[in-house]
């Protein structure tokens, strides 16, 4: 490491992958003692970020957003990782693991549109920008009429070109917004439960060697234990269901009165059927809770809902 460096943490490049190491290089330095200069960025660009002409469940699934940083932390040129947990894919490499979780940021969406200040109110036929099978799903469920057309890019990209009419709407996470600073330009947020987010939308993860005792014991003190109990039970459900990017799955959980609560939700692409459970346990089952929960709405899905395929869903 580069003299006066004490920890390195890698990231993507974008500015909101940015913001998020930034939030977790302030929370380890403080739990630590250091400057944050102690604490270095090392941007690594990923083959989820250089695809931008087609879906991602034709280019490999969302493991693309951290193949890099997951070679880079194996090779040791990095001593953590911070990522937007919903970017991770359901089975990270052998010698990785979620050594901890920033607390969740709000997981909701949010419309962005120059025309509508809801879904329902946007004009018969709009164009729907959007790369998120849930997302596209979802909003038609609620309006069949809605032409979706494939939109990549990082969230200032997808929100100009939703802004000057390039498209006439399109759905980012709320988080992501609040973190650049930027939610004001949402023109309306969706209700959870008829708007189900994708699994670990709003949570930063932070990733280390498994078995790297320096790395993990830096990190323990940062960890919001409720973040990841819910992490740990909706990354479970999605397992369960051997959710693929060819396939729409949402899931959420938070603790309410001591409880730990799971909603998850699986779409035909179209969104013309969708189909639900929610389950309540106790906290310390939480991975228990997501497969017991994938199980059994994997039981009533009709045949045909869930194709086979690796990697996670939006």
């Amino acid at each position: 490491m580069a003299s006066g460096v004490l920890f390195t943490l890698g990231a993507r490049g974008s500015p909101l992958a940015l913001a998020q190491a930034r939030e977790a290089r302030r929370a380890i330095a403080a739990a630590q003692g250091w400057d944050e200069a102690s604490v270095a960025i090392e941007i690594i660009r990923t083959s989820g970020d250089l695809i931008q002409d087609r879906p991602l469940a034709e280019a490999g699934g969302k493991g693309l957003f951290a193949k890099e940083i997951d070679a880079a932390l194996l090779a040791g040129r990095i001593d953590a990782a911070a990522h937007s947990a919903k970017d991770l894919p359901t089975r990270l490499p052998d010698g990785v693991a979620i050594a901890a979780c920033l607390e969740r940021e709000d997981p909701r969406d949010a419309l962005i549109s120059a025309l509508a200040d809801s879904i329902l109110s946007l004009p018969h036929g709009a164009r729907l920008g959007a790369a998120s099978l849930r997302r596209s799903a979802q909003a038609r469920r609620l309006r069949p009429d809605l032409r979706v057309e494939l939109l990549r890019g990082n969230v200032e990209t997808r929100l100009a070109k939703a802004e000057a009419g390039a498209i006439d709407a399109t759905l980012l996470a709320l988080a992501g917004l609040k973190r650049l600073g930027l939610a004001a330009r949402a023109r309306a947020v969706l209700d959870l439960e008829s708007f189900l987010p994708a699994v670990g939308q709003g949570a930063v993860a932070l990733t280390a060697r498994a078995g790297d005792a320096r790395a993990l014991a830096a990190l323990a003190p940062i960890g919001h234990a409720d973040t990841m109990t819910a992490l740990t039970a909706e990354r479970a459900f999605l397992a369960e269901l051997e959710g693929s990017c060819r396939t729409p799955i949402a899931g959420y959980a938070r603790l309410e009165a001591g409880a730990l609560v799971l909603m998850g939700q699986v779409l035909r692409e179209d969104g013309s059927e969708a189909f639900d459970v929610r389950l309540e346990g106790a906290p310390a089952d939480a991975a228990r809770l997501g497969r017991e929960a994938g199980r059994d709405l994997k039981r009533r899905l009709p045949p045909g809902v869930l194709p086979t395929g690796d990697g996670p869903a939006r």
